[in-house]
């Protein structure tokens, strides 16, 4: 069964490219989630002020990667502590953000991410600040075309994501 998951973790590009080759992921896309402009572009997000995150739609076939799988990709590949930034690249369209579409996405979401902050905490990097809601109440608006796969199109492109360098536990 597919399911779908939107993930913010920085910079969309190399954001997306973190899961389009993962086994059991059926599709990926990159947009704008969660702000209050209608049809942003990425010049009017850029800009400031629509509070929209740059966000990777995944969607994944869970009997062959499960959820928490997915979960492990997006909390050890960028630094959920950052609050509205990744490394250089800052501004609200950055931040950490978890939009879930279903009741085990959303029970996940939340325990792995006491069990991720847990591991943060004790070891001196700071409390998480990601997002973590449902989608049902952000609409996804598609970002233009030429970001669409970007790394692929531009294999030598910007891929900014900080990383705390710490581990989901293996359940």
């Amino acid at each position: 069964m597919a399911k779908t998951i939107y993930l913010g973790m920085g910079c969309f590009w190399g954001a997306e490219k973190k899961f389009w080759s993962l086994p059991g992921v059926v599709e990926t896309s990159v947009g704008y989630q969660g702000g209050h402009t209608s049809e942003p572009t990425y010049k009017v997000v850029c800009a400031g002020g629509t509070d929209h995150v740059e966000i990777v739609k995944v969607v994944y076939d869970e009997n062959i990667i499960s959820t928490r799988e997915i979960l492990g990709v997006f909390w050890e590949n960028h630094d959920p502590t950052q609050g509205n930034r990744q490394g250089g690249d800052v501004g609200t369209q950055y931040r950490s953000a978890l939009l879930w579409t279903d009741d085990e996405q959303a029970a996940e979401c939340e325990k792995t991410a006491k069990q991720f902050g847990q591991i943060l905490t004790l070891n001196g990097i700071g409390p998480i600040t990601t997002q973590i809601a449902s989608a049902a109440n952000h609409k996804y608006w598609l970002a233009e075309d030429y970001h669409q796969k970007y790394l692929i199109k531009n294999p030598n492109g910007y891929d900014c994501h900080a990383h705390t360098g710490y581990f989901l536990p293996k359940e």
